[in-house]
């Protein structure tokens, strides 16, 4: 599960930083996941080394400009090129309605499927291994959280030990690497769990932004390997972050430490913070490391891949 940074700006564009876009790629699946997609995503698809053909899945936070006016332009750009299969978009009770509507007017017609989910509080998705959950959080319109959940996966079966017990391959070997209990001819019960090594652990991500500090928040990134949360304003700001509704650094990271996830890695900054500001974006950083020292700061292209629990390491690209 790796994560690349499309867009990490608030509201406009800078030199530097394109507006929102998160994608969650999934190398084993060959597929790719956006969340929000702000005005030129499809450019920075194409900086990147992110394949288009492999995109399924969009979720979109809430429907204010720099998280969707990168939508139409990206679909578009797909039917065009006719490399995508099938496109499935989640958000909030407008979305559907603001693409008909782009789609009526610029009288665009895709093709292939793209089907438009409106979300609630709870499960907006799921599959064999993964659960996709989203929260009510607090913006000045509704805008909704993400958490993705990869489900935990039996750990690497011993087939030689299982020949060695007499256990014939096929259909059998598919229930013990589940962990099942099966029962052979000659009427001995073999615990799949015993052949098998340690579980390995799914992973969490959490995605939470626009929104000042709440409840739902912690929520969503409960025990998270990473936490995506905004980070708008310094510390310094605080009253604007809650005249508009956003996160302060300190926010995020108190979010963080509540939720006690791994690792924090902020973004949606404002372009005030620009370098030879007052307070620029390094002392935004060092302002949630005051208080949750395994705080990144997310930069346009940067990849973080989510280590395993059970692994040794992790890796960065």
């Amino acid at each position: 599960m790796q994560i690349t940074f499309l867009g990490t700006s608030s509201g406009v564009p800078t030199r530097s930083r394109n507006v929102s876009s998160v994608a969650v790629r999934l190398p084993q699946r060959a597929e790719f996941w956006l969340f929000d997609c702000g005005e030129g995503t499809q450019h920075q698809l194409l900086r990147s080394e992110i394949k288009s053909s492999q995109l399924t899945r969009i979720f979109v936070t809430h429907m204010h400009g720099d998280h969707i006016y990168g939508l139409m332009g990206l679909l578009a750009s797909c039917g065009l090129a006719g490399n995508v299969q099938r496109v499935d978009i989640y958000g909030p009770p407008d979305l559907d309605e603001y693409l008909k509507a782009c789609r009526r007017y610029s009288q665009t017609h895709f093709s292939y499927p793209v089907k438009v989910h409106t979300v609630r509080p709870g499960v907006v998705y799921e599959d064999s291994e993964f659960t996709v959950s989203c929260g009510l959080l607090k913006h000045r319109v509704p805008a909704f959280g993400y958490r993705i959940t990869e489900k935990d996966r039996p750990g690497h079966f011993d087939v030689k030990q299982a020949a060695a017990l007499g256990i014939p391959s096929g259909p059998l070997y598919g229930k013990l690497k589940r962990g099942e209990v099966i029962t052979l001819p000659d009427g001995r019960l073999v615990n799949g769990a015993d052949l098998c090594g340690q579980t390995e652990q799914g992973r969490k991500l959490a995605y939470c932004t626009d929104t000042v500090f709440c409840e739902t928040s912690i929520e969503l990134a409960q025990d998270a390997d990473v936490l995506i949360h905004e980070a708008t304003f310094a510390h310094q700001d605080a009253e604007l972050a809650y005249q508009r509704l956003h996160s302060t650094s300190t926010m995020a990271a108190q979010v963080a430490l509540a939720a006690q996830v791994r690792r924090l890695i902020m973004t949606h900054f404002s372009p005030r913070y620009a370098p030879g500001n007052a307070i620029e974006l390094k002392d935004l950083l060092a302002e949630a490391r005051s208080i949750f020292p395994n705080t990144e700061m997310a930069s346009d292209f940067w990849t973080y891949e989510i280590p395993r629990r059970n692994a040794a390491a992790m890796a960065t690209v």
